[in-house]
């Protein structure tokens, strides 16, 4: 509990204390008694700050620990929570409908699941040889072989039904219930499927505009081959005039503004570019230590370029180039029209 209280005084934890973190709760977690382990979790479950690989621990745990963190925790990407739902099962999943917003695409994944419950208590005590599991429908059932299984088929006997009493029918629960009166429902009115089928899709797409992947570029600044091969070239025969130009051509900016980003000798400028324009990572430190050679020096145990594009988030570098560009279009169409009037009069 120290050390989760510490890491919950943190209101804007570094890349390093998230990453130690990370590294000390598991094993502090496992040697802890069940009590610590549940208010533990009860106090990550309010920290916005918990990193990804902790939640999906704490989430996997069994449901006494993990139920809070499921219900409240706001670092349970959706992601996350499919994963979860699928890999640990039906009371996992119904613990994740508790949250209070959940996205269409959880809502869709949590709907398309199909979950099988264990059998019961009177029908785990039938001998295992004698028994064939029917795993293609909800609820599981025990189909009984005949000992004459072996017999050709003419020689066989009808076998009538076998009557089961009240008491043995295993019982279905609501959920299950609800679901194969709706598919009957759906078979029945085909034109009620392929409205819910629209609106199921209509939703997907909603959820990939609102929630877009960071490989998805569409509309989005972006280096092409070409660009990115040059870059690399001209970093790597230190010719930093063409390295400003092909940078400009990328950006659609003016040189002035390339030059400018090059001027930053900490080359954070110059990494905030190439990760907004979604150049490849070893491309990135491949430039950026041609360019700046300070930083492939070790700092703290890793080379300084490492920690510096660990601390760069793509969206956030795409807002700083726009406010960049804005920047530049101003700064550049204000200087050619000054410069206009004066070359008309000269030629005058």
């Amino acid at each position: 509990m120290a050390t989760v209280s510490s890491f919950e005084s943190l209101d804007h934890p570094r890349k390093a204390d998230l990453r130690q973190f990370a590294l000390l709760f598991q094993p502090l977690f496992q040697y802890s008694s069940e009590e610590a382990r549940r208010d533990a979790v009860a106090a990550l479950s309010q920290s916005p700050n918990v990193p990804e690989a902790v939640a999906f621990f704490i989430a996997s745990q069994p449901l006494a620990i993990a139920a809070p963190f499921l219900i409240a925790s706001p670092c349970l990407s959706d992601e996350l929570l499919i994963t979860i739902a699928r890999t640990q099962g039906i009371h996992h999943a119904r613990t994740i409908v508790r949250r209070e917003a959940l996205s269409p695409a959880v809502i869709d994944a949590l709907a398309g699941l199909r979950f099988i419950d264990p059998l019961p208590e009177h029908a785990q005590h039938v001998d295992n040889e004698d028994i064939v599991q029917d795993m293609m429908e909800a609820p599981p059932r025990a189909i009984r072989l005949r000992s004459d299984a072996g017999a050709e088929p003419e020689n066989m006997p009808a076998i009538a039904p076998e009557k089961v009493p009240e008491e043995q029918t295993v019982a279905q629960e609501p959920d299950q219930l609800s679901l194969e009166k709706r598919e009957q429902v759906l078979a029945q009115n085909p034109t009620r499927a392929q409205r819910e089928e629209a609106l199921r899709q209509t939703l997907k797409a909603l959820d990939r505009h609102l929630h877009r992947q960071d490989r998805d570029r569409l509309g989005r600044r972006t280096l092409s081959s070409v660009q990115a091969a040059l870059l690399v070239r001209f970093a790597r025969e230190n010719e930093a005039g063409s390295f400003a130009t092909a940078l400009a051509d990328a950006l659609s900016s003016s040189r002035w503004l390339a030059e400018r980003i090059l001027l930053d000798t900490s080359g954070q400028q110059l990494a905030t570019t190439l990760t907004g324009l979604a150049m490849a990572i070893p491309d990135m430190i491949f430039i950026l230590t041609r360019l700046y050679p300070h930083l492939s020096q070790l700092q703290q145990g890793e080379p300084r370029v490492a920690r510096l594009i660990a601390a760069l988030d793509g969206r956030d570098c795409e807002k700083r180039i726009d406010a960049w560009l804005r920047a530049d279009r101003y700064t550049y169409q204000s200087s050619q029209s000054d410069v206009q009037p004066v070359a008309v009069s000269a030629s005058r």
